[in-house]
């Protein structure tokens, strides 16, 4: 294995625990302390990660929204039990919105083999994921926002009054009962609310660490939301707060 795949296999064991101790990575990946200790420094100068006591953990974002490319690590189990738990809500015939989160884009991995989809996006990665099928996909022209890998749009760019979308699946930075869902930039947030307009089903995918927090911009209240489909570490309390509202949360099994 080269050295570059073996530090992204790192990143995804990582991702699944708070802190791998070095002797995880000798046994994980059958190699010397010697070459955990050169790619974790490695790692550490691309500040991907921090180094512990005995170890080593994804490196922790202060302030503001994380990159596109932690997120598209942290959290990776959970993410693709979300996507997977999103897929089979969508028919074959559907035309759906997938937003350009890094959870909202496990959904294209699980929908591949269905019929006659019209998938309307804003990501690229999830353009870039689903180009070789047959599905119809209508890509959301506008600024490209390099880091997050997506398009921002305005209604004097791309008309979104002639969407008729049945389903649309969006991503989130914070999930309250008090401010309902929110995130952090303000051209997706606009891209977002927009899209929601247009939506017959709304569908929050986001992973349990967003719920109880409260990010930059609003983009709907919890009343507005049809389903919020997360992972199984969500307490219980938390969800139960969340029964007097018509938004029904479900829980994907990892």
């Amino acid at each position: 294995m080269l050295p570059s795949e073996r530090q992204k296999k790192f990143l995804e064991l990582l991702s699944t625990k708070d802190v791998v101790t070095i002797s995880e990575f000798m046994s994980e990946f059958n190699i010397s302390i010697e070459t955990v200790r050169r790619d974790l420094s490695i790692l550490e100068k691309q500040s991907k990660i921090e180094k512990v006591y005995g170890g080593a953990r994804l490196k922790l974002v202060s302030f503001g929204e994380p990159t596109m490319e932690n997120r598209m690590i942290n959290k990776l189990f959970q993410k693709q039990s979300i996507g997977k738990k999103c897929s089979e809500f969508i028919n074959d015939g559907d035309c759906i919105f997938i937003d350009s989160g890094s959870t909202t884009y496990q959904i294209a991995k699980f929908i591949t083999d269905k019929k006659n989809l019209t998938i309307i996006t804003n990501s690229i990665p999830v353009l870039n994921e689903l180009i070789d099928t047959k599905h119809d996909i209508i890509v959301i022209g506008g600024k490209v926002r390099r880091n997050e890998r997506s398009i921002v749009s305005y209604d004097y760019i791309f008309n979104f009054s002639q969407l008729n979308i049945q389903k649309s699946f969006i991503c989130a930075g914070g999930i309250t009962i008090e401010n309902g869902i929110s995130d952090y930039n303000m051209q997706e947030a606009v891209i977002r609310k927009t899209i929601l307009e247009r939506s017959k089903e709304i569908f929050v995918a986001a992973d349990s660490s967003k719920f109880g927090r409260d990010v930059t911009i609003n983009i709907a209240p919890i009343s507005n939301v049809n389903f919020i489909i997360t992972d199984s570490n969500l307490a219980k309390s938390m969800a139960s707060n969340f029964n007097k509202y018509k938004s029904k949360i479900i829980i994907a099994e990892d």
